[in-house]
């Protein structure tokens, strides 16, 4: 410290009474290790992090996860509402000129295409990621999704009329592919947003929801414009498209965002501090524990969706209208009632879970498993699947019981889903919370599929069952 002299020019000694000199705030004040505290680790860009913690200015780093949620879901929505193009145009029979057996199986063997891979990939990125990083796991998986969408494109060009079963079975092949690539992506996303506050994963499961959302409106608005079924598959798939570049291009943004920067330093000094405890042996991650630790959230994370899944959309788009004066005609009755209804209510259920969580994680699993009430009220509405003969009785035959069940559904799938997600990661050490919001992803693409195999039973249960 400087010290003034007196107005005899002589130095009154003051050793006796010196403080050390600090700086404000001191960096002793923020218990950093010694090596950074030498900047042997530690850059100034990173002290300053730490001093002075960012806020997410303007949403950006939740609006980018926002995206990569809509991401995540824009295959299976666009090829799911791509139906009438596959079925009725590419495979039907005035384009092809002769009727075949492709266009009955292809929505089966769509879901099949689309979930299975999705599924095994995203259980195996967790075990053996691909690179060991997230960076090559999203951005190799972006790619290979963005050429099987310009595949699909020229597919659409193409005059493929003498020529369906390669149109066939190429379509497949993208379609496996893609969903190959989208389950690692889909992995990837909530490992990354499991590094960040327990709201970013919450904004990913919105981006799932709004995905729904934007494509049933995109389903409605070319009912009413009608267009022919050619214009309206290269609409959707050039959608996806520039959504999925949108994703790519905003990734690497991330990096350059401060608050980001904040959380993966948090989580990158989390892991080190933890492993300089450890004897000096590579630690393995412990999956069974981790799995252990988080098994209450990952349950409900998939009973969440297997009780959805098992309804939505097989049951619920098959359900027709009780009373022809209704608000919405048959143009429009599924459409609005169906799809409409549950992604809207679902979007509204994901975003009440960003403003308050209950119950807590104790006790969630209560009105998660109560949910399975819906299954049976569902069946007895006016539930008629295509070439079944309905043996049980319909119970629920008034239009807006059947309205409120649907947004029901939306609403406690969207809200309990969002809410197990983000309880998942702070069910472990801090250090394997990337992981088990990996581990909660996975759990709920199997949610999907066990849902979307069980829904196959609902035909002959209405068939077969007389209440």
């Amino acid at each position: 410290m400087l010290i003034q002299p007196t107005k005899h020019n002589s130095f009154t000694s003051v050793a006796s009474e010196q403080v050390p000199v600090r700086l404000t705030p001191a960096w002793e004040e923020t218990n950093l290790p010694n090596d950074e505290l030498n900047f042997k680790t530690f850059s100034m860009d990173d002290a300053v992090l730490e001093t002075n913690p960012p806020k997410d200015r303007w949403n950006i780093v939740y609006l980018i996860l926002v995206l990569h949620g809509i991401g995540i879901l824009m295959p299976w929505n666009m090829f799911i509402n791509a139906k009438s193009y596959f079925v009725e145009y590419k495979l039907g029979e005035d384009y092809l000129g002769k009727d075949l057996y492709y266009a009955s199986i292809f929505m089966a063997y769509l879901t099949i295409g689309s979930q299975l891979p999705s599924l095994l990939f995203n259980w195996l990125n967790i075990f053996c990621p691909i690179g060991g990083k997230l960076t090559t796991r999203i951005v190799w998986s972006i790619l290979t999704e963005v050429l099987c969408f310009v595949f699909t494109v020229a597919l659409v060009m193409i005059n493929t009329s003498q020529i369906p079963a390669l149109f066939f079975w190429s379509t497949l092949g993208s379609i496996v592919l893609l969903n190959m690539a989208n389950g690692i992506y889909n992995n990837s996303v909530f490992g990354m947003a499991a590094k960040l506050p327990t709201k970013y994963i919450g904004a990913v499961v919105l981006g799932t929801n709004l995905s729904g959302t934007f494509t049933s409106i995109a389903n409605i608005a070319s009912i009413s414009i009608t267009p022919d079924a050619r214009t309206a598959a290269i609409y959707y798939f050039t959608t996806a498209l520039f959504v999925l570049l949108a994703c790519f291009d905003t990734y690497f943004a991330l990096p350059l965002n401060r608050f980001y920067k904040y959380h993966e330093l948090i989580y990158q000094r989390e892991i080190e501090n933890q492993n300089s405890k450890q004897s000096g042996e590579d630690e393995k991650v412990p999956y069974w524990r981790i799995f252990k630790q988080a098994s209450p959230q990952l349950f409900n994370v998939f009973f969440v969706f297997f009780v959805t899944l098992s309804i939505f959309p097989a049951v619920h788009s098959d359900i027709k209208t009780s009373s022809k004066d209704f608000l919405f005609g048959e143009t429009y009755y599924t459409s609005v009632m169906c799809f409409l209804t549950f992604n809207v209510c679902a979007l509204i259920g994901t975003y009440f879970s960003t403003l308050f969580s209950w119950p807590n994680k104790k006790w969630l699993f209560i009105p998660v498993v109560l949910r399975v009430i819906l299954i049976p009220l569902f069946l007895v509405c006016n539930y008629h699947p295509i070439g079944v003969t309905r043996l049980m009785p319909v119970l629920i035959d008034n239009d807006y019981v059947f309205w409120a069940l649907g947004a029901i559904l939306g609403l406690s799938s969207g809200y309990y889903s969002s809410v197990a997600m983000m309880y998942a990661p702070s069910c472990v050490e801090p250090r394997y919370s990337g992981i088990a919001g990996m581990f909660g992803a996975a759990m709920l693409l199997t949610g999907i599929c066990s849902g979307i195999l069980f829904g196959m039973l609902m035909p002959f249960i209405v068939k077969h069952i007389s209440v």
